[in-house]
């Protein structure tokens, strides 16, 4: 079976058993603009309840303003992880992830913690891939949308994306995404900024700081 079709129905598969509301960013940047769809939900049961899996799914592309033939080209990552979410476990779940970018696959396995609660939600895993000379990742996303008034909400998040090598003269990479703004019932505008530290005895920097606009369809 090729390899598109399987991705197709793969997804097909997921969303049809998730129900999710899926949210939509556009990031514009005075570097680069980027695309972004990401979203945890749990799969349903036959009855339209929360079963003990939930679903990740994270889907980014940015395109830099310097692109040229060979260089700054458009970069795309694709992330997709399930987690076994019991009750006694508190929020800490096993979870496997399969992350797909530009150059490669990389499966990983570790542990996750999920919090929500009113406004407020804390997602995060440590992961390690199953490949030979894995990294160690660790991610967080926290988001606090806190009500100003009968229309709108505070709207704020912070990601944290880090990536530990195992190997001594492998590259860090280090990510914090900032979004700070205003939510309208499914609409989110506001500004942000992106960082990236990547190296190992030395790092290169980088920033996109622009405005967002957001909307879960």
């Amino acid at each position: 079976m090729p390899k598109t079709l399987i991705i197709v129905l793969f997804f097909y598969a997921i969303f049809t058993q998730i129900q999710a509301q899926i949210p939509v960013e556009v990031f514009a940047g005075h570097q680069k603009t980027s695309l972004d769809i990401m979203f945890f939900k749990f799969f349903k049961n036959k009855e339209g309840t929360n079963t003990k899996f939930l679903f990740f799914n994270r889907n980014r592309a940015s395109i830099d303003y310097r692109q040229t033939p060979t260089s700054y080209l458009p970069v795309f990552g694709f992330t997709e992880a399930i987690s076994y979410n019991h009750p006694a476990l508190k929020g800490f779940a096993p979870v496997v992830v399969a992350q797909l970018n530009n150059k490669n696959i990389f499966p990983k396995a570790g542990l996750q913690y999920f919090h929500r609660k009113n406004e407020f939600t804390f997602f995060s895993w440590v992961v390690c891939e199953t490949l030979e000379n894995p990294n160690i990742d660790i991610f967080v996303l926290t988001r606090f949308e806190p009500k100003l008034s009968e229309t709108f909400n505070l709207f704020t998040q912070l990601e944290l994306i880090n990536a530990f090598p195992m190997e001594s003269n492998e590259q860090y990479n280090f990510i914090q995404r900032v979004r700070v703004g205003l939510k309208m019932k499914e609409w989110q505008i506001g500004v942000g900024t992106d960082f990236n530290e990547l190296g190992n005895a030395t790092f290169v920097n980088s920033s996109n700081i622009g405005g967002f606009l957001r909307h879960e369809f």
